[in-house]
């Protein structure tokens, strides 16, 4: 997950003014019970068989060993050092130190039972260097002890090429995701991977969520290398009307030569953060802007590897500034994905500012002319989270997917993240004892389960579902005052500690009944069925 800040979230997310019953109507053969502050009846059976479960990470997030067995300097090692990333100065220097504690990890993974971990690759770790200097044997040889103590334990390596981390050489030789020469960097790594590890990793993604990274590390400009302008933000170098749409392309071109060389006998796909936008009312116009939001933040990324080209949304507000394929681009960009990893969380409102007044940024077209509000009549759209641009809204998860589905023909989808956050700075005792009894996190997930099991039994071809995250990690410009993890990690000590809502899911998955005690006070609820983690 990448977190934004609390004022970003004040000129990106309007407070405007909703909020729609959290309940659906079920069609199916399974009737869920989605009654407000009751969980729905969701087990595993309910998914097919050979549904992958499993909990994800990435490797700044979690790793830490900043300089460890010769890793050089990544652009979050650079930007944090620099600037700061949080407003407490943390970083992930240290992390969760998962490169000296993988071997505890997996053992708690397999202690829950996942079928799958999903993680990334520190590009500064195995290519120090990118491709101007040697592989570095020492970071093959951490991901090949990964990957053989997975599979030993049962659990099916899904590997992310590329997670927000770079070598820092790369952004100071030529400007990294800027330059085409990325595009030969980065097929670089992808070599080195699949070389190295393809003939045990069956699952890939090129890429973490471009549409996300983009937005934040060259519209918004709060990720590095840090570029935006006016209305976005203060920078010192960019262009917010142009940057974003040169990186991406960039990326999505890295993306597809990458998957243009993959032969082995796997899949490949790509990861989008995927928002549900919902009109902010009923008019055409507000209808019109959920479905161009859609277009100019999923269609972004996945159109191209879909289709071989950007949205028709993008082209008819952006005109020539959006960078065009050539034929041979065009080739091996469609259908250069065998799935799409969906990483949802919440819905968001969208008004149209075509023929409405809007904010400073909704009026410009790389925001394809829209706003996108938390509020609707005063209302918030869902329950709040830790994070103040994500809300609790399990419709979303249905909507979202069955969306999806139609655009892009029912292409297999893994939902490669999905969560619930607490935000807790200043961490006292009695708070770490209800950070770990997070009743709230298990209806999360049996909520967006159920509704997922939903728009499954109407047709969408879900292969897989993973949890953001595994354990607390270093949640970006948040640092780890916010906690998305099945394990609660003591800064102090690095113990890890199962919370609730690791118990819940190992139930969850031998299909053990799992009930909530809703008579309960919330420090006192418990599961019907807790075992030890």
């Amino acid at each position: 997950m990448k977190s934004k800040s609390s004022t970003i979230f004040i000129f990106y997310f309007l407070i405007s003014v909703s909020s729609p019953v959290l309940q659906a109507s079920n069609n199916g053969d399974r009737v869920f019970n989605f009654e407000e502050n009751k969980a729905p009846d969701i087990k595993r059976s309910d998914f097919p068989p050979g549904f992958i479960f499993g909990a994800a990470t990435s490797a700044y997030q979690v790793e830490g060993a900043y300089l460890q067995d010769a890793k050089s300097l990544s652009n979050w090692d650079v930007f944090c050092h620099s600037k700061g990333c949080s407003a407490d100065g943390e970083n992930g220097d240290i992390a969760d130190d998962h490169y000296n504690l993988f071997l505890g990890d997996i053992d708690a993974m397999h202690s829950i039972g996942l079928d799958s971990y999903r993680f990334s690759i520190s590009w500064a770790r195995i290519l120090p260097r990118g491709r101007f200097g040697e592989i570095n044997p020492a970071g093959i040889m951490f991901y090949n002890k990964i990957i053989d103590n997975l599979i030993l334990k049962g659990i099916e390596p899904f590997v992310t090429i590329n997670h927000n981390d770079l070598p820092q050489e790369l952004e100071d030789r030529y400007g990294s995701w800027l330059n085409p020469q990325m595009q030969e960097d980065f097929l670089y790594l992808a070599e080195v991977c699949f070389k190295s590890f393809g003939d045990r990793v069956k699952y890939w993604v090129t890429i973490n969520e471009p549409n996300m990274f983009i937005e934040l590390a060259y519209e918004l400009g709060i990720f590095p290398p840090s570029r935006c302008s006016e209305p976005f933000g203060n920078c010192i170098h960019g262009n917010s009307d142009v940057e974003p749409l040169m990186a991406m392309h960039n990326m999505l071109l890295a993306h597809g030569r990458a998957a243009k060389l993959y032969h082995e006998s796997g899949l490949i796909g790509l990861v989008a953060h995927c928002y549900m936008y919902e009109p902010l009312t009923d008019s055409e116009l507000d209808r019109e802007a959920a479905k161009r939001a859609f277009a100019f933040n999923v269609g972004w990324p996945l159109d191209p590897s879909v289709f071989g080209d950007y949205p028709e949304e993008m082209r008819k507000y952006l005109g020539n500034k959006l960078p065009s394929f050539s034929f041979q681009e065009q080739n091996f960009m469609k259908n250069s994905i065998d799935f799409i990893g969906i990483n949802h969380y919440s819905a968001i409102y969208t008004k149209d500012c075509t023929n409405s007044s809007c904010s400073a940024m909704g009026n410009c077209e790389i925001q394809g002319f829209l706003d996108k509000l938390v509020e609707r009549d005063g209302v918030l759209i869902g329950e709040r989270t830790g994070l103040e641009y994500l809300f609790v809204v399990p419709r979303g998860m249905e909507e979202i997917v069955n969306l999806i589905k139609i655009r892009y023909n029912n292409k297999p989808m893994f939902i490669t993240e999905n969560g619930k956050c607490y935000s807790s700075p200043n961490l006292q005792e009695q708070q770490v004892s209800e950070l770990v009894n997070d009743v709230k996190r298990i209806e999360y997930h049996t909520s967006y389960l159920a509704y997922l099991a939903k728009s499954m039994r109407d047709g969408a071809d879900v292969r897989g579902y993973f949890v953001w995250s595994f354990m607390d990690g270093y949640e970006w410009l948040e640092g780890y005052n916010v906690r998305f993890g099945l394990y609660y990690v003591d800064r102090k000590t690095l113990t890890r500690v199962p919370k609730l809502s690791a118990k819940w899911y190992k139930n969850f998955l031998t299909n053990n009944s799992v009930l909530i005690d809703q008579n309960a006070s919330s420090d006192k609820r418990f599961l019907q069925k807790d075992v030890a983690v």
